[in-house]
């Protein structure tokens, strides 16, 4: 496929256009120009030395993650900086970046993924987490109530490596409303408490969560900024591949 084309189609896909106010990463193509033709793509959630050298090992055309290299734009290129991008340009890789909109989209994003993962009721669903003139989020019902337990064992499931899920359980004993915002996503349980949710879902904490949490009366669940992010990438990949571009996952988990 024309690189343009590919990159017309992503950017209209997963609507870029609208966040790049609200977003401090420079999201769609960061590194590489629109002259090639894409055959293979590599997913990933961060933009690390880690996962370029996956990427050119696995020869690949592009390499798309949801954390990319620019935060606001580059001033220098050093250090890490040089590392990374004189190495993708050495093997003739671009660099395509989707942060927020691969979070807030209400199909292929990280809460929306999460959500089914969790099955929430796809028709109770709506968006969540302000974030300007957008939402990063969903929030939505379960079928039944569960026991705090329950979701607790499914969210470590995620988890390749036995990582535990952090719970602070000051919300109701048995959850039938969540919220959910992935990543590092815990200025948002103010707004989670104002929709009445008996619980909220995302991937890393704040010290001051654990009062707000508790004088909220909400069930906080801390599941792991990468494993709550695999998502959005992955279902990146499923749209790329009914373009006839053969796509391959890089996993590469912190424990974070």
């Amino acid at each position: 496929m024309e690189e343009q084309t590919f990159i017309t189609r992503l950017d209209d896909r997963l609507d870029t256009a609208a966040y790049a106010d609200v977003d401090a990463s420079m999201n769609g193509l960061q590194v590489g120009t629109t002259n090639g033709h894409i055959n293979t793509v590599a997913v990933a959630v961060d933009a690390a030395m880690a996962t370029i050298d996956i990427a050119i090992e696995r020869d690949v055309d592009l390499l798309l993650t949801h954390h990319g290299l620019s935060w606001g734009g580059i001033d220098r290129v050093t250090g890490r900086e040089y590392a990374q991008i004189e190495s993708l340009m050495s093997a003739d890789i671009d660099l395509y970046v989707s942060h927020l909109p691969l979070d807030g989209h209400c199909q292929l994003g990280n809460a929306a993924g999460l959500a089914d993962y969790i099955d929430l009721n796809p028709d109770s669903r709506t968006a969540f987490g302000e974030l300007g003139s957008v939402t990063i989020g969903c929030r939505g019902y379960l079928d039944d109530s569960v026991a705090t337990e329950t979701i607790q064992s499914r969210l470590e499931t995620l988890h390749t490596d036995d990582q535990s899920v952090q719970v602070l359980p000051f919300g109701p004993d048995s959850i039938e409303s969540i919220a959910i915002v992935t990543g590092s996503g815990a200025d948002w349980l103010d707004e989670a408490a104002a929709t009445d949710v008996d619980a909220f879902i995302t991937g890393e904490g704040k010290q001051k969560i654990y009062h707000e949490a508790r004088e909220l009366g909400v069930t906080v669940f801390l599941a792991g900024h990468y494993a709550t992010e695999t998502f959005g990438v992955r279902h990146v990949a499923e749209i790329i591949e009914s373009w006839g571009v053969e796509t391959t996952f890089i996993n590469h988990p912190t424990g974070l």
